[in-house]
């Protein structure tokens, strides 16, 4: 039986209704107004308001965790026969630990919340099967993972390297059709942190199964942070996560980010597109740029890089997720000189700097790519490819 209405959380608070229209042609959302304040507030694109709001598909901010691939499939499996598995389903069993500050429960349950068990991130990143680990994640974790993408992955709570400090991580692994993805990831990322870029922790297992992130939605104090991708803002569904362009995500940038962080935020989103462009990461979707705030109200940021990939590894003749120029292709440095000044209004001087700072991330880390090969030998065929792939373009 599938959930036909949820209580919808914000951070610690009950602030509305969603359910899905008698016809099931709409889904409406409707603020609490006896409860209702101003951080009651589910999106910085539905403030609080007596009327509800009416969507033809789930609302944006809702699908932006519903989970996609092999943790859907995981989901389905275990819930199908006795819940359901249509959309308010998968929100309801996953709603107690989603990224981003909202929550979903059944209608008078007296917590969105889950009980997390706590893991070792030593334990993790030294397990040495990590297959095995992995499944056992998933038939742990699954319906407590509200977290979208494609990639086999969960989300947990570990305590850290060397301490007893308990934070949310983002465990990834990766299928047959994408081999030695968490290694790809982790140099990927490694070249975004050298180019000056900010990046969650992170950390790749010893034997290089398992890409494992912080999750950088929540306080040090555990707290909820907003987030917010970037289909969100643009009002668009998970499946239109392509159907945009880089110059409309300047325009996200400019109408939604605070004017004190605006201009990191330009140099920050280009910096991460040059790189997408030098490592040849097709996958730079609407999805994988967002705004983090600590609460509605509260200024406004660029969210760290995340999701980087050498996407070429895969797909030989890969192009860039989002069009930009008119054109989706790997553009030359003068178009993208002229989309920094034109759309992102960064002078010529910083632009210069960036390309550079960018190129030398990627230098520097193509010495650990080769060094890992060396120890690694069933790495070498991807880390041959990546390196492929970064040297023509440098």
């Amino acid at each position: 039986m599938s959930a036909a209405t949820l209580d919808v959380w914000a951070s610690e608070q009950r602030t509305g209704l969603l359910k899905q229209t008698a016809d099931q042609r709409n889904y409406v959302f409707a603020y609490d107004q006896s409860m209702a304040s101003p951080d009651a507030q589910v999106s910085i694109t539905m403030p609080i308001r007596l009327e509800s709001w009416l969507s033809r598909d789930l609302h944006p901010i809702f699908q932006m965790n519903l989970p996609e691939g092999a943790l859907l499939e995981a989901i389905r499996r275990a819930i199908a026969k006795l819940a359901g598995e249509d959309d308010l389903t998968i929100l309801r069993v996953t709603g107690g630990n989603q990224i981003g500050r909202n929550r979903f429960s059944l209608r008078g349950d007296s917590t969105p919340g889950v009980v997390e068990t706590v893991e070792s991130l030593d334990d993790l990143l030294s397990f040495p099967d990590t297959k095995e680990l992995f499944h056992d994640l998933i038939a742990k974790y699954a319906l407590r993972s509200g977290i979208s993408g494609v990639q086999p992955k969960v989300i947990l709570d570990a305590s850290g390297r060397g301490t007893t400090a308990v934070g949310g991580y983002i465990v990834k692994s990766w299928g047959a059709d994408y081999p030695h993805l968490a290694a790809n990831e982790y140099f990927c990322m490694t070249a975004a942190r050298r180019a000056g870029l900010p990046v969650p922790e992170f950390h790749l297992s010893e034997n290089g199964g398992l890409f494992v992130m912080k999750r950088f939605d929540l306080a040090e104090n555990g707290s909820s942070r907003g987030f917010e991708d970037m289909c969100t803002l643009q009002a668009l569904g998970t499946a239109r996560k392509y159907s945009s362009t880089y110059e409309r995500v300047a325009r996200s940038i400019k109408d939604f980010v605070s004017g004190e962080f605006l201009q990191t935020a330009r140099e920050q989103f280009f910096a991460s597109l040059v790189l997408s462009c030098m490592i040849r990461n097709g996958d730079a979707h609407l999805k994988n740029f967002g705004v983090l705030y600590e609460s509605p109200g509260q200024p406004v940021r660029l969210a760290p890089a995340y999701d980087m990939v050498t996407t070429a590894v895969y797909i030989p003749k890969d192009v860039p997720a989002l069009s930009l120029a008119g054109t989706k292709k790997w553009w030359s440095r003068k178009v993208l000189e002229k989309f920094a000044m034109t759309h992102l209004s960064l002078p010529v001087g910083k632009i210069g700097q960036i390309f550079e700072e960018v190129a030398e991330g990627v230098n520097d880390t193509r010495g650990m790519l080769t060094a890992y090969m060396k120890g690694y030998p069933e790495f070498r065929e991807v880390g041959g490819r990546m390196l492929a792939a970064w040297n023509e373009t440098i």
